[in-house]
């Protein structure tokens, strides 16, 4: 999905989106997470244009932390420019070989050069997203590439003071605690749904659990984040956990109502660029439904 795709018609005079598509009412519930991410795509996979992610950042202001996942699609200079002044970028990296780091480091500093704000707008700097869990590398290789990115950053950015972290799942960092040592704060995604046996209204407590499993493990005080948590509207269930829009509803109210400031909500729109999985979801988390709506 790099390069710049057409720009994707603007609907967004339109009505919102119904109820049934997860738009209005997710988004509403979500409200009170620290932050929520972003993925500049449009529904048929094309890159959206400044100016359609200028219309989507407008309704995200209740979000301190907007979260990026990659460096394509001008995506970082985009959001950078229809940021608030109180808002900050959650950016990442997303492979973890050290030539990717550099690169991915280096494609992050040119599109911040397109701000004045600059790294003053930089909230926190991950490297991979669930690397570990998907068994596609080891804590030790998670450990060499945030630390590749801390020397880069040194060298190359040295007015960046913010922290680095790895982003991992929740159950794979409490079984491999040393992952727990690398990061400058604990940068977990954890989603109820994937439990397979937890009820909407009690995925606040559920999480509030994980935490504390987190906390024993990695035997450390520094700081949770939850870098992703959300409720799919549709798709298959896993165990007794129900895509629905409604059960987003329940989950995001009673996950913000528990701990909404160490949270990033998940996602803003649906992700059709995605493979739908084996349960049939990856495409259906998003709060405000579909991108192009």
């Amino acid at each position: 999905s790099s390069g710049s795709g057409p720009s994707a018609p603007s609907a967004s005079s339109s009505p919102h989106n119904s109820p049934s598509s997860g738009s209005a009412p997710g988004a509403a519930a979500a409200v009170g997470s620290k932050g929520i991410t972003y993925s500049p795509y449009t529904k048929d996979h094309q890159c959206k244009s400044a100016q359609d992610v200028k219309l989507d950042l407008q309704k995200l202001q209740d979000y301190d932390v907007i979260r990026l996942y990659s460096t394509d699609c001008s995506g970082i200079e985009n959001v950078l420019a229809a940021l608030s002044s109180n808002q900050q970028l959650f950016l990442g990296v997303w492979n973890i070989d050290s030539n990717s780091v550099q690169g991915g480091l280096s494609d992050i500093l040119k599109a911040l050069q397109t701000s004045n704000r600059g790294w003053s707008a930089v909230h926190t700097i991950a490297i991979g997203n669930e690397q570990v869990n998907a068994g596609t590398a080891s804590p030790s290789q998670i450990g060499s590439a945030i630390s590749t990115a801390r020397s880069w950053l040194k060298q190359n950015a040295p007015q960046y003071s913010g922290p680095v972290v790895s982003v991992d799942t929740l159950v794979a960092v409490v079984s491999h605690p040393e992952l727990c040592e690398y990061s400058d704060y604990l940068a977990v995604n954890s989603h109820p749904y994937w439990d397979g046996n937890v009820s909407p209204s009690d995925s606040g407590q559920w999480l509030q659990q994980q935490i504390s499993n987190l906390r024993n493990a990695c035997g450390s005080s520094k700081e949770i984040l939850i870098t992703e948590t959300g409720w799919p509207t549709q798709g298959k269930p896993f165990g007794n956990c129900v895509p629905s829009v409604q059960n987003q509803v329940d989950a995001m109210k009673s996950i913000v109502s528990e701990l909404g400031s160490q949270v990033i909500a998940f996602t803003m729109y649906n992700d059709y660029w995605k493979d739908p999985g084996q349960y049939g979801v990856e495409l259906y988390w998003g709060l405000f439904g579909n991108p192009d709506e």
